[in-house]
């Protein structure tokens, strides 16, 4: 007998295979027939006019912190979620020392979006090994979770406040080898870094993993070349691929022997250039015998930024010093005229880069305000409230998050939800050297919503007709597990 019978369903296998109208069996946990069958079974569940399809891997998430309080994972389950893996952007919480902790939970407040709180009350912070860490989870997640090993973790726990601002002697790389080798023998799906600028601690300050040598990332991403199975994540810097970068992903790739898995594509109808050139990296690397691949996100995400995390405005140049500064001194600071000008014309230069669409404070929202008198610029663009006020849009935003203390929500101008930019976006999920994914559940809870990319993307492939839906299911399936090597 079955324990389950799923009768007449369409049946989209995630190859990219057409659909099939067939049965679905299991027992003890696995597919036993896929076809016709008269076998009895504990439940049937009548799917006729349904469409069944594998679950969806999601390859770039941060749930290391919240699959500590939340077993469920919420909420990618109720996205057709079933595979999840942690640890990117070079941010794991394993392995751990207590000074490591201490650090690590600050900074993954402020880079990943994560509420202090929660990490203090909902995380024990108790651990040492990667191991021992997995140990935690092992039998309680609700679905599938695998969890890299962050470079920023390794770092801390070898070099302490070096870490920062700092070097590896000799010394202490063979001992970040050596953990990150222990880290993988013990679970650890892989290693992932990062050299984003928009990756800063909780003083200000670049993370561990930007501060580490060429030599150093190429050797830690070589001992992946000795584990089977791993996997290698990276966030590069924030603008356009010069050649060095090409070059430094193209090496890591060769090092590790793996495909090198990079966040974040996201081309829009405004600037499809800027996609296409970011997509080279790929041509690049396999000219010389390595394979990058880039995770791009299936929408246009929403996103929320305010002056007391500082999270993107640091990023911009001749910002990043001011998030070093308490909110009192950061406050005194924005009310001078010049320092005003200085940020401004940082924030739109050509050295800014993409994050430069961003600076267009005229089309910048109101999203959230803290005090009554606010209430009725919420939704408001800068622009309009400036008109009336007869200031600039980015003075306009200033004084509004002065008032505040810093605590303003503002929702920047969403790029690329035209049709143009859809159909592009259409093209990026066909492509090879692109993979759809990016949706950073876990993190960023202050900020964007992107952990619903897999029904996104399903419902704006069927509405707008832009890809059929075996297609979309191929790339939220099979098209990942393959990347990664996960079988069965």
């Amino acid at each position: 007998m079955l324990d389950l019978l799923i009768r007449g369903a369409r049946v989209v296998d995630g190859t990219g295979a057409p659909a099939v109208t067939a049965d679905v069996g299991v027992r003890d946990g696995r597919i036993v027939i896929l076809g016709r069958t008269d076998e009895r079974a504990a439940r049937t569940i009548d799917a006729d006019g349904l469409v069944l399809a594998p679950g969806v891997i999601d390859i770039h998430t941060h749930y290391d912190v919240q699959a500590l309080w939340d077993p469920a994972l919420t909420p990618s389950p109720l996205h057709g979620v079933t595979t999840v893996v942690g640890g990117n952007c070079g941010f794991s919480i394993a392995p751990l020392t207590p000074e490591a902790g201490a650090y690590l939970m600050p900074m993954l407040a402020r880079v990943e979006g994560m509420p202090l709180q929660s990490l203090k009350v909902g995380v024990p912070w108790n651990w040492k090994s990667f191991g021992e860490y997995l140990g935690q989870l092992e039998g309680r997640l609700a679905i599938n979770a695998g969890f890299l090993v962050g470079h920023c973790a390794i770092r801390r726990v070898v070099m302490g406040e070096r870490s920062v601002g700092y070097e590896a002697t000799p010394q202490e790389l063979a001992a970040m080898v050596a953990l990150l080798r222990k880290s993988i023998a013990e679970g650890g799906l892989g290693f992932s870094t990062t050299v984003s600028v928009t990756h800063n601690d909780a003083e200000g300050e670049a993370v561990p993993s930007r501060h580490a040598s060429r030599e150093e990332l190429v050797a830690l991403a070589r001992v992946l070349s000795e584990m089977p199975g791993t996997s290698l994540e990276m966030i590069p810097g924030a603008g356009l691929w010069t050649e060095k970068e090409m070059q430094l992903m193209t090496d890591l790739s060769l090092a590790a022997d793996r495909p090198l898995n990079w966040n974040l594509l996201a081309p829009n109808s405004n600037r499809p250039q800027d996609a296409w050139h970011q997509i080279k990296a790929s041509d690049y690397a396999a000219e010389r015998g390595a394979r990058v691949v880039a995770l791009t996100p299936p929408m246009t995400p929403t996103v929320r930024i305010n002056l007391v995390s500082g999270f993107v405005f640091d990023a911009f140049p001749g910002w990043a010093e001011l998030f070093r500064l308490p909110i009192p001194e950061r406050c005194v600071r924005l009310r001078d005229p010049a320092y005003r000008r200085k940020l401004d014309e940082g924030a739109t230069s050509e050295a800014a880069g993409l994050l430069r669409g961003l600076a267009r404070w005229e089309l910048v929202r109101v999203d959230q305000v803290f005090l009554p008198e606010h209430a009725s610029l919420r939704g408001r663009t800068l622009g309009e409230i400036a008109t009336e006020r007869g200031t600039t849009p980015f003075d306009c935003l200033l004084d509004l998050a002065i008032a505040e203390d810093l605590r303003t929500l503002f929702m920047p101008p969403a790029l690329g939800n035209d049709d143009a930019s859809w159909e592009l976006r259409a093209k990026f999920w066909r492509d090879p050297r692109a993979l759809v994914g990016a949706s950073d559940a876990g993190a960023h809870l202050d900020m964007i919503d992107t952990f619903a990319y897999s029904t996104v993307l399903l419902g704006n492939a069927r509405d707008r007709e832009l890809i059929p839906v075996e297609a979309a299911i191929h790339c939220l399936t099979d098209q990942p597990a393959r990347l990664l090597g996960l079988k069965e």
